[in-house]
């Protein structure tokens, strides 16, 4: 989130994406949904223009390995998206994207491009991410560790580099 509110880039979300994570969240029964809707809603407040709507007519025509996925195909269609970020990349093959000039990238490639691209502005805000997790707080080390677990190994590599500025 720190990252999609420096404008390196455009993040693009909808009610069904937000539903989603909100769900498989819960899932893991350590979730207050109350508490997930508010973080939802803080999102949506603010991230300007990630909102995408009026997408739902595109699914039908289009055609993944996953069907419950097309949904997010057709957000990124209708905002004019050129990439899908998921570690879901199975289910996103480019020759089904590429004809809607889309790609799909992995989380951990595209934090590592955005860091190679404006490392003092990713850095800044990949500290303000470190610096708002106060329960516990996380010393630097501590949360290159969380990120290593999150399968994003490129990103804690060169955040090693620039480990003074997060």
């Amino acid at each position: 989130m720190h990252l999609a509110l420096t404008d390196l880039f455009k993040a693009r979300w909808t009610d069904h994406i937000h539903e989603e994570w909100i769900e498989a969240l819960l899932r893991r029964n350590k979730f207050d949904r109350r508490i997930l809707e508010k973080t939802r809603d803080l999102m949506d407040a603010s991230v300007r223009d990630a909102k995408v709507s009026d997408y739902e007519g595109l699914i039908d025509a289009l055609v993944l390995p996953d069907p419950d996925d097309r949904h997010v195909l057709a957000a990124a269609i209708k905002s004019g998206a050129n990439a899908i970020i998921t570690f879901n990349l199975k289910d996103f093959p480019n020759d089904a994207l590429a004809k809607y000039g889309i790609e799909a990238i992995h989380p951990d490639e595209f934090v590592y491009s955005q860091i190679d691209l404006a490392p003092a502005i990713a850095c800044g805000a990949i500290k303000r991410q470190r610096e708002s997790l106060k329960n516990p707080p996380k010393a630097k080390e501590e949360f290159l560790a969380i990120l290593q677990k999150q399968q994003l190994p490129q990103t804690v590599s060169v955040l090693k580099a620039y480990i003074e500025l997060i």
